[in-house]
């Protein structure tokens, strides 16, 4: 394989068409491995949020996680970043396509709940460690920005005050008519198995990673002839693809109305996604990756959090209908990616 991805040898068709496949095995596996996570998930008896925040948004973010080290590892460190801090922004467009097909009301309205209201503003605080880093002094230990430290020990100690907020709430949303609350998932069979479910998952958990890193060498491949530039390639091509499950599985959740999985699974996958950063800077042995980032990275990661303000507020002012029963946020929301989008491709 890696023959065959030398850009030296491979040509770009042969590229492309290898990106689509790993791309094709990511959705495919992706999903099948997220049904096995929330059968698995539902046997813990932990609520709808959690799950979607921690297990099923981490385990969708496999492929990404690959992606980014394996192109950090190689020194693209660029490509490793844009495709954390594009795919968040891709992935917060995603739950705006989600509201689209839950046709009540307002999604953000609908799927109102303390965990979600705390995710959004974990993910927040996630975000802007990065900034702080990006604006700091480059200092390094070992190669490391301590940054990368205190954003892996803040995700810890974030999911720990998530599961408090599941098990004890200190305040409820309003409901009306159109607030749904959690449901346990309706089995239409006798539970496998756990031996077996965790077996399948790792399964799944490997084909996904591979095709991950799969992604990683043709991105850079594909980069290097078009002449395309890493952060473009990694903030856009590489990003919406490594976070395709994540679209699958929140409109799943919507169309089967598990309205706070759908957005637990975006936002809490989109916290997870920004310990990319820093098992990036791990991976990077060229000194603090943050050092080595342009206008274009730091660009993605305003957008990335002007777009969880967003999303905060609409969780917030849960407006109910919206235009055609979608809420505001997610038209502004859409608006700014794809204006995003223009504005990176100039």
């Amino acid at each position: 394989m890696s023959a065959v991805l030398d850009p030296a040898q491979a040509s770009l068709v042969l590229a492309v068409a290898i990106f689509a496949a790993a791309v094709v095995v990511i959705a495919w596996f992706g999903v099948r491995m997220t049904s096995v996570a929330r059968e698995l998930a539902y046997a813990t008896g932990m609520g709808e949020a959690l799950m979607g925040a921690v297990f099923i948004g981490g385990s969708t973010s496999l492929s990404g996680i690959v992606t980014s080290v394996t192109a950090a590892a190689e020194g693209h460190a660029e490509l490793a970043v844009s495709n954390s801090l594009g795919g968040i922004a891709a992935q917060t467009v995603f739950l705006a396509i989600a509201d689209m097909f839950y046709r009540r009301a307002n999604l953000e309205h609908a799927a109102a709940s303390a965990e979600n209201l705390m995710m959004t503003a974990f993910f927040i605080t996630l975000l802007a460690i990065p900034l702080i880093a990006f604006a700091s002094p480059q200092v390094a230990v070992a190669g490391i920005h301590p940054a990368s430290v205190l954003l892996i020990a803040a995700y810890v100690f974030g999911v720990r005050i998530l599961a408090r907020t599941h098990r004890m709430p200190m305040w409820l949303p309003r409901r009306t008519r159109e607030t749904r609350s959690e449901a346990p998932a309706r089995r239409r069979r006798a539970p496998r198995s756990p031996v077996l479910l965790w077996l399948t998952f790792a399964v799944y958990a490997a084909l996904v990673g591979a095709a991950g890193w799969v992604l990683a060498t043709t991105g850079i491949l594909i980069a290097a002839r078009t002449g395309l530039s890493e952060g473009l390639v990694g903030g856009v091509f590489t990003a919406v693809s490594t976070s395709l499950p994540e679209l699958v599985v929140a409109i799943t959740a919507v169309r089967l109305r598990a309205l706070t999985l759908a957005v637990g699974d975006i936002v809490g996958g989109n916290a997870f996604d920004t310990l990319f950063i820093a098992l990036s800077d791990i991976a990077y042995r060229k000194g603090s990756i943050y050092a080595a980032l342009g206008p274009t990275e730091l660009f993605w990661l305003a957008l990335a959090l002007l777009m969880a303000g967003i999303l905060l507020m609409g969780l917030v002012h849960r407006e109910r209908h919206g235009i055609a029963n979608i809420g505001l946020e997610s038209v502004l929301i859409v608006v700014l990616y794809l204006a995003g989008l223009v504005f990176v491709s100039i």
